[in-house]
């Protein structure tokens, strides 16, 4: 299923006309005149019972063949709604329009038992619960694409699922950024906070989820580093889905890490460090980037940001970092 990000109105036709009649005489096509635009499809995956909600994004600009670009979620809020994030009054939050806009064919999951996924299934969708979910999404993407191979960045607990992914399936994997990583999280103060309450998050699969919760999220480490606008219309696309998200990431990043192991990860590989952000020290990040066996690697650390750096007001400063490395050139 696909839709047109920027439907035309009435003065819109009016322009697309006078245009289609002003390039007919100078032999150009209206097809050829009409100006790229970013594209919205609807995609499933399955894993089991469970369905799998994959949001793609790219410029319907006619090249083929685009490089594709597979983005993967955190603990507490759903693909499309932290990475095509719509923000009323406040332009340019998209994650996903910015690389569709720079020749991706972006794509974005949703975990089980997050956003439009299968959601309630008894699980707690911890770390190896969403490779799993990584691993029915892929052929997914390389059957409607046709590419075998992908850039990938997580975020946060994303961060880690996707360098798990990439342990194992290091050929499908040409370049991986680390966003909000979190190694061993030993001595960070989330991260501690976390291990302290890991008993009453066993004790249920999920947590509740309100504005507050994802007020939270981003005045925790520097509130100074967002716009309030857009926790409040992150919470109001995810609460409309479901109040709930899964315990199962935080349990995993209290007590069962490190879950990457560096040496395994063979590609080349970007850590993208917040100025501040409670989820791991510059210690274990800086360790764990000199265990990286490829010589190809970037350790970038940016003041004004905090843990969800895509979505803060300095997120463009990120997807610059991003952006460079994912077109660094090929070795020769």
């Amino acid at each position: 299923m696909s839709r047109e990000i920027n439907p035309s109105n009435p003065a819109r036709r009016a322009f697309v006309a006078a245009t289609a009649v002003a390039v007919a005489s100078a032999g150009v096509s209206a097809a050829d005149a009409a100006p790229a635009r970013i594209v919205g499809e609807e995609h499933w995956a399955k894993k089991g019972n469970v369905n799998l909600y994959l949001w793609r994004k790219y410029l319907n600009d006619g090249k083929k063949n685009k490089p594709v670009f597979f983005i993967i979620h955190g603990s507490s809020f759903s693909g499309r709604g932290g990475y095509d994030l719509q923000v009323p009054g406040k332009p340019n939050y998209s994650f996903m329009d910015e690389f569709a806009r720079l020749g991706y064919d972006v794509w974005a999951l949703d975990h089980e038992n997050y956003g439009r996924s299968t959601r309630n299934t008894g699980v707690n969708s911890n770390i190896m619960t969403g490779v799993a979910d990584i691993e029915a999404a892929v052929p997914v993407i390389e059957k409607i694409t046709g590419q075998k191979t992908f850039k990938m960045m997580g975020q946060s607990s994303g961060a880690i699922r996707a360098g798990v992914y990439a342990m194992s399936h290091g050929e499908r994997v040409e370049r991986l950024i680390l966003d909000a990583f979190t190694w061993t999280g030993e001595n960070a103060p989330e991260i501690m906070r976390r291990r302290e309450n890991v008993e009453n998050l066993k004790a249920n699969p999920n947590r509740k989820m309100e504005l507050a919760t994802f007020m939270g999220i981003f005045t925790r480490d520097d509130p100074t580093t967002f716009e309030k606008e857009v926790p409040e219309a992150l919470a109001k696309y995810e609460l409309a889905l479901g109040n709930t998200a899964p315990s199962g990431s935080y349990i995993d990043m209290a007590i069962n890490m490190p879950m990457v192991d560096p040496t395994k990860v063979k590609c080349p590989v970007l850590i993208t460090r917040a100025e501040t952000d409670g989820n791991a020290t510059d210690a274990e990040l800086i360790e764990f980037f000199g265990k990286l066996p490829n010589k190809d690697k970037q350790f970038v650390m940016m003041r004004g940001i905090a843990h969800v750096a895509v979505l803060g007001t300095n997120r463009h400063r990120v997807w610059h970092a991003m952006r460079e490395f994912l077109t660094m050139p090929d070795m020769r």
